[in-house]
């Protein structure tokens, strides 16, 4: 019989069948799976009393989970070199979807803010702003990845513009231009929304990598204080923003009214007590606490499975994102190390502004929990982001021997 010939794997494709880091691939998949028991429990009686249907959420959720953890497997395998050419267009594309939100027909409003894309046919609405995460992670860490190989500019000195254009480009004002300029035209479109968290959390991953790409640390500290003086003029020259202010700064004045869901939250946290009520329990899911299934399942873990419960969910996400970071400080290149930055700041500050609203320790600002809020775009959206991590994982070297 004739034999076979194998076609020799190149060097690229060798490093992209490296094995996956097991540490970081498990506690994404325990972060989903109990996310997925989670919903289950906080979204029973809701589902049950309006739509009839007490698992209509858990089996969405749970199907769009398995979705989401078969994709992330498929894009571990995938080169993440590739996502290089890709960049320009996820970017366009999650831009393009921002503006679409505004339009007629498209786009779809509730609680005062117009965020959603409509559902179409068995798909769900869901949020553009999660696509626009992802394209700004992809952006700037292909762009960043090669600021030390580009071509230095060259001015004419001749001319006072070619001078200050000279200054400006020592102090690196000409490299940050177009990322600010970016990160400028998505903070608008969000906050036009409005999506005050979103807002934030997108700068926060921009800036991430900008910091872990070598940019000098000036710019952060007026970068941070722009960003802080803007929102504060957003937060009191918008009615939706000054109302949300004051019920944060005293939830209890309003009960009964715009007050009434952080209150909720907290006396779900506070009677969870220190091993909680057990899992399936919780009495605040019976219609009290509106969006538990959202923004608000946070407070149903900790009054079903008690400070213990919820602080073993925090510690899931520490971990995360302590191996993100590692993953990070040990990837073969710049690009990787950007992805992975990028990727695990994300989960980090939006992880952070979830428990911070539904403690109250920050203003309602409307954020979904990673991997447990119910969404099922979001979710796969999160998987696939996980999987590039994974993938950047598989071409870590190998620590030599002896």
């Amino acid at each position: 019989m004739a034999r076979k010939l194998k076609r020799d794997l190149t060097v690229e494709e060798q490093l992209a069948r490296g094995p996956l880091d097991l540490p970081f691939l498990m506690l994404v998949v325990m972060l989903t799976g109990i996310g997925v028991i989670m919903m289950f429990s906080a979204s029973y009686a809701e589902a049950l009393y309006e739509l009839e249907n007490p698992t209509y959420y858990f089996m969405r959720q749970g199907l769009f989970a398995v979705a989401g953890l078969v994709i992330m497997y498929v894009v571990s395998k995938i080169n993440y070199q590739t996502l290089r050419w890709l960049s320009v267009l996820a970017l366009m594309g999650s831009i393009f979807l921002l503006i679409l939100v505004k339009v007629p027909g498209i786009g779809d409003s509730a609680g005062g803010a117009n965020r959603w894309i409509r559902a179409i046919g068995p798909l769900p609405r869901w949020q553009p702003s999660e696509a626009a995460k992802l394209g700004v992670i992809l952006y700037f860490s292909a762009r960043l990845s090669k600021r030390h190989t580009e071509k230095k500019r060259k001015f004419d000195l001749r001319k006072p513009s070619g001078r200050v254009l000279r200054f400006l480009d020592h102090i690196g004002f000409l490299e940050l231009l177009p990322y600010g300029a970016i990160l400028g035209v998505i903070a608008l479109l969000l906050l036009w929304e409005p999506h005050l968290s979103a807002t934030i959390l997108i700068l926060a991953i921009g800036a991430s990598i900008l910091f872990a790409a070598g940019i000098h640390l000036g710019w952060f500290a007026l970068g941070g204080g722009l960003m802080g003086a803007a929102l504060w003029v957003v937060a009191n020259a918008t009615s939706y923003m000054a109302d949300r202010l004051a019920i944060w700064k005293n939830p209890w004045s309003d009960m009964q009214g715009d007050g009434y869901q952080i209150v909720q939250s907290l006396y779900a946290i506070g009677s969870g007590g220190l091993l909680g009520l057990g899992l399936g329990n919780s009495r605040q899911k019976f219609l009290y606490l509106p969006e538990l299934q959202n923004d608000y399942i946070f407070p149903i873990i900790c009054e079903e499975l008690g400070f213990v419960g919820a602080a073993m969910v925090l510690v899931l996400f520490a971990l995360l994102i302590i191996r993100g970071y590692w993953l990070a400080l040990h990837a073969r290149d710049r690009f990787g190390a950007l992805l992975a930055v990028g990727v695990t700041t994300q989960v980090a500050v939006q992880v952070f502004l979830n428990i911070g609203v539904v403690t109250n320790l920050l203003p309602p600002t409307g954020i979904s929990l990673p991997f447990f809020s119910y969404g099922g775009t979001a979710l796969v959206i999160q998987l696939v982001e996980m999987g590039i991590v994974l993938g950047v994982s598989r071409q870590i070297p190998a620590p030599r021997a002896g």
